[in-house]
């Protein structure tokens, strides 16, 4: 039995392993999210062994009884692996989340007695219950639930959403693919389930390596390699220095200055749209490049910004450069924008009674 079940889940085993590989060397991601992805791993192999053995004592009717509780685990699994997966994916989720697929299993397992959600019979014929879809229809609610909250979390750009759809294609086929191929989809769950999550964390990790890991908008080397790519969509360029950073990391210390600057990202960030990218190129250093934004857009998305701002007890110098046909080159563009950037800076130093000095501007 083990020679078939190394045969038909050797692939997911292998996917399994460089995932936790993967998790092992991993820098990006913090200590409690690597956790619970090892739970997730652990699971879906045990998952793998429970399914493989129902399918292998199906045909037998002394093990009616066996395959009666393993089934009754594989419904109530589904639930319970997206639940974990919204559990590791999303901050600040608590257990609670757990709590309908937790009333499913106890219907499950139920079921076994009452066949109230699917049933085994003398002949060892399966039927569904009453309660047969249950299972489907909370695991369902489970994805699209997912779905929304990464949505949510994203920033809506095609960066982002590729895993997010990508992730989002292997679940519905978990739901879907049963009722079409019948329940010999259930052989290869595990190994779906194992790809998804594999994919969806490569691609988490490549975005990470784009990704300023404070702030979470794009990094420096992200807009060193977005500036060569089609420059001539760049039609503006923002420059944005945050006023007064060195003074709260004087004063409050480091973890407060961390702070602002999380807070005036996810100010550009809420302020940008279609087209729109924002990038941490340094300390309190921030540029945000337009692709074929007319300048009409442009002066709304500076009035976003200042207005997000306003809302905050943070301040910061903007200037922008402008680029009507494209044809202007990057280098420009950014020295203008700096330059009008650092003018707004001076005024505000020079309207508190202070000299901005280059040591003291963060």
């Amino acid at each position: 039995m083990i020679k078939e079940y190394l045969l038909q889940n050797w692939s997911l085993i292998l996917i399994l392993a460089a995932f936790a590989i993967a998790l092992h060397i991993t820098v990006f991601l913090d200590k409690k999210m690597i956790r619970r992805m090892f739970v997730l791993i652990v699971g879906v192999f045990v998952l793998s062994i429970l399914v493989f053995t129902e399918f292998a004592v199906a045909a037998d009717e002394k093990y009616r009884v066996l395959r009666t509780i393993l089934m009754a685990i594989r419904y109530s699994a589904t639930p319970f692996i997206i639940s974990q997966l919204i559990y590791t994916l999303v901050k600040k989720q608590t257990w609670y989340i757990f709590i309908p697929a937790i009333i499913l299993a106890v219907i499950d397992v139920l079921s076994i007695f009452t066949g109230i959600v699917f049933k085994i019979d003398e002949s060892n014929t399966f039927s569904r219950g009453a309660l047969g879809y249950l299972p489907f229809v909370v695991a369902g609610l489970y994805c699209i639930f997912l779905v929304i909250l990464l949505i949510k979390r994203s920033n809506k750009k095609a960066m982002e959403m590729i895993p997010i759809i990508f992730l989002s294609i292997s679940l519905l086929s978990q739901l879907v693919f049963p009722f079409v191929f019948g329940s010999d989809f259930s052989k290869i769950f595990c190994p779906t389930i194992g790809v998804g999550l594999f994919v969806y964390y490569v691609f988490e990790i490549l975005q990470q390596t784009k990704k300023d890991s404070l702030t979470g908008l794009l990094n420096r080397h992200a807009y060193h390699a977005d500036i060569l790519q089609n420059p001539e969509e760049i039609t503006a360029l923002i420059s944005i220095d945050m006023n007064g950073l060195k003074f709260i990391n004087d004063n409050y210390g480091h973890a407060a200055g961390d702070e602002a600057l999380v807070t005036l990202a996810l100010c550009f960030s809420r302020a940008l749209k279609s087209r729109q990218f924002g990038y941490r190129i340094g300390g309190d250093e921030f540029v945000i490049i337009c692709r074929k934004t007319p300048q009409a857009e442009l002066t709304k998305l500076i009035e976003r910004i200042e207005r997000n701002v306003g809302e905050t007890k943070y301040n910061c110098a903007i200037g922008y450069s402008y680029s009507e046909d494209g044809k202007k080159p990057i280098e420009e563009m950014l020295k203008e924008s700096d330059i009008m950037m650092y003018a707004v800076k001076d005024r505000y130093y020079e309207e508190r009674g202070a000299v901005r000095r280059q040591s003291q501007t963060k």
